[in-house]
Order: C-alpha cells, then structure tokens, then sequence
C-alpha cells in the first residue's frame, strides 16, 4: 500500500491523521506494540531502527535505542521482522544515513520493499544530498518522507514539499525528540506554513506529548507525529496493552 494515497484517503474522510512511533528492536514483544497502536487507531507506523548516534532524538529515544542495541537489534533484522507484520496500515521506516549508506541506495531501498515497508524518514539527509538515495527509494517504490524546520525558508520550504513523498513531516520546535510539558509555540504555524505550500498530507511531529497537545498542533495540519511520549512509557516497562491505551486516547481525542 502506498502511504500518500493511504493517508490522502483517511483525510478525505475529516479524519485527523495520527503516526505512533515505535522503536524497533525495544524488546521481544515489539512486533506486538506495533500491531496493538494499529488496533488502537494508528493510520500508519514509523518504526524506528535503532542507531548509536540520533543525532536529531533526544534522552528517550536515545535511551530505547540503546536498549535496541544492546539486545541485538539490526537494521537487517528490525527490517526482516517488520515483514512479518501485516497490520492493513503503512508502516515507514526512520533511520539515520549511516546505515542506508553502509547497506547501500539500492539494497536497502530494495530490502525495505521487500519487506513491505512503504517509506523511509532519514532525518540527516539534507534535500541537497538526495539524489543517490531518492533514486534508489523511488525506483524500489519506497516514498521518501521529507522533514521541514521553523527556520526552513518560504524557498526552501517549496522545494522540500514538492519533493516529499508520503508526507511533509513538519518540525514543531527547535531542538531534539521528547516530551514537552507545553506545545511548542512554532507547532501552528508550521503546520500553516507547510499546508500553504503543498496539497501532500502535513504531519507534525517531535515534542507532542498528550492528546490535548496532539488536538492543537492538528488543527492546522492534517494530523501528528507521536514518538517520545509512546516510548517513554515503553521504557517504564509497559508493553503492548499500555500502547494501545495511550494511542487510542490519542485517537479518542483527535476523533472527538
């Protein structure tokens, strides 16, 4: 399934898209926290594949990944396991460029297809730089998701949607991934911003914590990115039933 024609469809319908992240690797029961977000309402999934150096996550996620790590986890085996998950929803994947560049453009584009991975984030691939990667991704079918910052100018800001696949991931705040006491005050209008510059599906993400946070920032996008927060509980040693309360109060929310 494709995830832009996908996430197009359930806006269509009024519906306030909502992107649950889950670390991938966090555990044996992982798999299960990804089809329990499905459960609880989730329109897509971005499975994060863990890496010693996030540069752009903050302590939560920087935590679960090392966690990851430290039991084995792979970028080989968070992708060979994803594919064994068929939830009826996109799954994406987020991963730095370290690993797509020691795999290779065309093998990792071509083992996420594979594996029935719809998309790809990489966080520290600049526009610039895309060219050998974006290549590989869209002769494989994989849509490579594009990240726009507050200090992204109008330009620039074109240039990202109109080469962003899936979705426009807009930045909510300057600074790294985690939960925030507050929406940050840059949230709306980069969603206002990224839905005056293209007709792609606008996602904000990074330092939305709670429903109530989740309901602002998506009344000037088409919905959210929830990761830190997800986790954090993940890390306090909850498992899939947690996740799945947590998503569908987010959902809940967002529905209502």
């Amino acid at each position: 399934m494709k995830l832009e024609t996908h996430l197009r469809a359930q806006r269509e319908t009024g519906r306030k898209l909502l992107v649950p992240y889950v670390t991938g690797g966090l555990g044996v029961d992982w798999l299960d926290v990804v089809r329990a977000v499905v459960d609880a309402g989730a329109d897509a999934v971005e499975i994060g594949i863990p890496f010693s150096d996030p540069v752009m996550d903050g302590r939560t996620i920087q935590e679960a990944s090392q966690r990851a790590l430290d039991i084995g986890a792979t970028p080989a085996s968070i992708v060979a396991d994803a594919a064994r998950i068929d939830v009826g929803v996109p799954l994406v994947v987020m991963t730095y460029y370290n690993p797509v560049h020691h795999a290779g453009h065309e093998r990792f584009a071509s083992s996420l297809a594979e594996a029935g991975i719809d998309a790809a984030i990489v966080p520290d691939l600049p526009l610039d730089e895309l060219d050998g990667w974006a290549d590989a991704a869209d002769a494989a079918g994989v849509e490579t998701v594009l990240l726009a910052a507050p200090t992204t100018t109008e330009e620039r800001l074109r240039e990202i949607c109109a080469r962003s696949r899936g979705f426009v991931y807009g930045v909510a705040l300057m600074g790294v991934t985690g939960e925030r006491a507050r929406l940050a005050s840059q949230a709306q209008e980069m969603g206002r911003r990224c839905k005056a510059a293209t007709d792609i599906p606008v996602l904000l993400g990074v330092g939305i914590s709670n429903a109530a946070q989740a309901v602002e920032a998506a009344t000037s996008a088409d919905g959210v990115v929830v990761g830190s927060a997800l986790v954090a509980r993940l890390l306090r040693g909850g498992g899939p039933d947690d996740a799945h309360e947590f998503v569908r109060e987010l959902r809940g929310a967002l529905d209502a």
